[in-house]
């Protein structure tokens, strides 16, 4: 955009119809919310649009959707962060497109009044909230259907595909996310069409191609796959729904085939443990200064041991803790989103290892520090 505006500008194509150049410095709030929910490389020069567009948004110059969505999110604009942007408002916008029709998301982005930005916001928050009820029972069907795999076969499969003649279109990619998460092997999950055919959403880990997995099957089966496309880590395709047990057994011994036993170990790299002196607001607030942070650019992702002296379920899923550094150090509270229910809270687990990020909680006007736990573990 900005080589055709100085392309234009060159020919005077603003001067001779008499109408001012447009200033892309205006267009950077939708720049950085769509590189950070689009999940795009924050490479040197994404670093710094996004940068830009989150100072614009902090200082209030932001177009009146943003700013509903932030406030029916209940985020601070002033105290914005890269990760808000990918998790309070991509899933809001992201629902519409999932549910029901994208065009709600685009015209609240396009909206130029506020009152009609609210109304919209609020649209979108309670389609995010089905999604939300939509994607916590397809999770607990797909828990069943693992079950079932692994009692029918002594052990997971490497490669999990996974139907259910109920599951939502528009959320079998999340479920596939959640599934990969729990069990560190590549998924693709299903939904009907309602025509006869299954439409799937994959999701790998590091060592498999996912786009090229389906290739292979492809080659190997032709038209079994119907049509298929993606990228390393995440695909789309579709199949006859009479031909779904036939692929689920081709994509199980291909990525067995494929995949290196070990990588389904799972593994957390971390920038190693911090000393007590260094879990402080002023580290926090480092961390915090030196971001944004995003995909290719991780927030620095810490691990030790601590007691686990509180632990509490809060909203739909997460846990909610108070912790002490083994060894001595301050009682800190700490909060792991989207947990496995069916294991925690467990009272009897008195130490735990975790893997965690440092950050700053504000509520009310106040700051403390909290930890945002990505990975826990009893010890």
């Amino acid at each position: 955009m900005l080589a055709l505006r100085t392309f234009l500008r060159d020919k005077n194509w603003f001067e001779t119809r008499g109408i001012a150049a447009p200033n892309l410095a205006e267009l950077l709030d939708l720049v950085a919310l769509g590189t950070v929910a689009d999940v795009v490389p924050l490479d040197a020069n994404n670093r710094i649009l996004t940068w830009q567009g989150l100072s614009r948004i902090r200082a209030g110059k932001c177009r009146p959707g943003i700013k509903a969505l932030l406030e029916i999110a209940n985020r601070d604009p002033q105290k914005l962060a890269a990760s808000d942007l990918g998790f309070a408002l991509g899933p809001r916008l992201n629902a519409a497109g999932r549910l029901d029709d994208m065009s709600v998301g685009v015209a609240l982005l396009l909206c130029d009044n506020a009152g009609e930005a609210r109304v919209l916001a609020n649209e979108l928050d309670a389609l995010n909230q089905t999604r939300k009820e939509i994607e916590q029972g397809m999770q607990a069907e797909a828990l069943t259907l693992c079950q079932q795999l692994e009692r029918s076969s002594e052990a997971l499969p490497g490669g999990l595909a996974m139907y259910h003649p109920q599951w939502h279109q528009g959320v079998v990619g999340i479920l596939a996310s959640r599934i990969k998460e729990r069990f560190h092997r590549p998924v693709i999950a299903f939904a009907p069409t309602g025509d006869g055919l299954l439409k799937g959403s994959g999701r790998s880990i590091q060592g498999l191609h996912m786009r090229d997995a389906l290739e292979r099957l492809d080659t190997l089966n032709p038209g079994l796959i119907l049509k298929f496309g993606g990228h390393a880590m995440a695909a789309g395709l579709s199949l006859e729904e009479a031909r779904f047990e036939e692929f689920q057994q081709r994509f199980g011994e291909l990525v067995t085939e494929w995949l290196d036993p070990a990588l389904l170990q799972g593994e957390v790299v971390s920038d190693g443990p911090l000393d007590a002196a260094e879990m402080s607001m002023e580290v926090a607030q480092m961390l915090r200064d030196a971001g944004p942070w995003g995909q290719m650019f991780p927030e620095p992702l810490f691990d030790g041991r601590f007691r686990l002296l509180q632990q509490r379920l809060v909203g739909e899923q997460h846990l909610k803790v108070m912790v002490e550094p083994v060894g001595g150090g301050p009682l800190l509270d700490g909060i792991a989103f989207n947990v496995d229910t069916s294991i925690w809270p467990d009272n009897g687990v008195r130490e735990v290892t975790l893997a965690y990020k440092l950050d700053i909680n504000e509520f009310r006007g106040n700051r403390s520090l909290q930890l945002i736990i990505d990975h826990l573990w009893p010890v």
